[in-house]
């Protein structure tokens, strides 16, 4: 059996702009961010990790980094296929201006009917993200495996291992540097653990003694 820990990255200064980043280059983990990711790296420093994955993008691969550091055997192995989605003419746009249109409500309330233009499906980004998981499955059987990627995207992949269908998943929370389980083999699939922030609580709690 394959276990895969699916990480969120850590938190950003880009949704201080109001705008949908996706694909957008340069966004960079800020100050917070930083320090969510080595809490989270120091909360997996002794996991036996054997293969660790991240979508692409900087902000992705900056929260990868603070996990290797602690797995100086480990590689950084990028995966499109666990990238953010492609939101096409509507990355980069504000998101008060696109909150207005008919499609965004579908988004929210019936994304599996949702399609951006020019860019993707949500249910073909449900499709590759698991695709991508049952791909390391395959490739890594009884290992333990972390995949460091976005809200999104996590959320649509617990939902189909939880039986969800897709209009439900916006019902899952996944928050910045959260660690969520999944246990793959021969037979039905185990979600273990969701939205799991104890190294993030701890972080805060040690803030708040340093500085009460």
């Amino acid at each position: 059996m394959t276990h895969i820990l699916l990480v969120r990255h850590a938190v950003n200064d880009f949704v201080k702009t109001g705008k949908l980043a996706g694909w957008t280059p340069g966004v960079h983990l800020n100050d917070e961010g930083k320090a969510q990711a080595e809490a989270l790296g120091k909360r997996l420093a002794d996991a036996p990790i054997k293969h660790l994955y991240a979508s692409p993008l900087e902000r992705t691969m900056e929260t990868a980094e603070a996990i290797r550091q602690h797995h100086p055997n480990l590689e950084i192995q990028q995966n499109a296929e666990i990238g953010e989605v492609r939101y096409g003419d509507w990355e980069g746009m504000e998101i008060s201006k696109l909150s207005g249109r008919k499609m965004w409500h579908m988004v929210q309330h019936y994304p599996s009917r949702a399609s951006f233009p020019n860019g993707e499906t949500m249910r073909g980004v449900q499709d590759r993200a698991v695709n991508a998981v049952e791909a390391l499955v395959a490739a890594h059987p009884r290992d333990l495996v972390v995949v460091v990627s976005h809200a999104d995207l996590i959320k649509m992949v617990l939902a189909h291992y939880l039986g969800m269908h897709l209009d439900e998943f916006q019902r899952i929370v996944i928050a910045p540097a959260s660690i969520s389980s999944l246990m793959l083999g021969y037979g039905r699939p185990y979600v273990g653990t969701m939205n799991d922030m104890a190294h993030i609580t701890q972080m805060e709690r040690e803030r708040k003694q340093a500085n009460p």
